[in-house]
């Protein structure tokens, strides 16, 4: 089951073949996730016995600032129970600690990247995937579902996947970017950077790559600026340390925002 492959062909026409990841990667990426969250807790406990030990040698048990310390944890903890899924893969592309050790990723049914919905469902759901205890119920779905999904995944629409590519036919453009001597190391851009563009933003840019190739220098020139008028602009900082025309910084952001929407 762990070899079971899906093919997805993006909005650019190009082809993309996963293989989904079966129970025994995603059950070891969850053991060592657990682990961190488990530390985590346990560090978040210490902290609050050795908070009301001072307390205590007073000979003052649960006083008003020890009850507020206690919902301090409980709101920790449930943070880092929900919080620690659901941000993490959303700002690092579908990936936990656990997924990332274990090459997996979440992405959209369609090829792209998670979104923050689609993380906030999925891992709301994990309440009931927990049902009766030890995660049963999420085992058994993702042992017995085809694309082996647990019910968090059926509702938000996503796949867990190893995250290296099987087989992407290269398509004209991104052979255009090639020869231009372009890679996506030219733009260093950090989580926070990448999340600042939209769906809409990737629409655009990825239209704007597909077209450049056939227009007149006239036409692309002014089709150029609009796009990264409305673009670069979000990466301002990091575009100017690239010594290149607004085209091949378009393109080179492509290239970064293409990991980012492509799952």
């Amino acid at each position: 089951m762990e070899q079971e492959k899906l093919n997805v062909k993006t909005p650019e026409y190009v082809s993309l073949q996963f293989q989904i990841a079966g129970l025994g990667s995603r059950a070891t990426a969850f053991i060592i996730d657990q682990t961190i969250l488990i530390l985590a807790q346990l560090a978040v406990y210490l902290l609050f016995f050795l908070g009301l030990e001072n307390n205590l040698w007073n000979g003052n048990i649960f006083t008003e600032f020890d009850e507020m310390l206690l919902a301090l944890m409980l709101i920790l903890v449930f943070i880092l129970n929900y919080g620690y899924f659901i941000i993490l893969e959303f700002f690092w592309s579908g990936r936990t600690l656990g997924k990332r050790l274990l090459g997996l990723r979440v992405i959209q049914e369609n090829g792209h990247r998670i979104t923050f919905l689609s993380s906030l469902i999925r891992n709301f759901m994990r309440i009931v995937d927990s049902l009766p205890s030890g995660y049963i119920v999420g085992l058994l779905l993702i042992f017995l579902h085809p694309k082996h999904k647990r019910l968090g995944d059926m509702t938000a629409g996503t796949l867990v996947v190893h995250e290296h590519q099987l087989n992407k036919k290269q398509s004209r453009m991104e052979k255009y970017i090639q020869t231009k001597g372009l890679s996506k190391d030219m733009l260093e851009l950090s989580a926070f950077q990448l999340n600042q563009f939209s769906k809409k933003d990737w629409d655009l840019l990825s239209t704007y790559c597909q077209r450049v190739i056939d227009m007149s220098t006239e036409e692309r020139d002014e089709l150029t600026n609009k796009v990264a008028d409305i673009l670069l602009v979000k990466v301002e900082d990091s575009v100017q340390s690239i010594a290149r025309s607004r085209q091949d910084q378009l393109l080179i952001l492509y290239l970064n925002l293409k990991e980012e929407w492509e799952y």
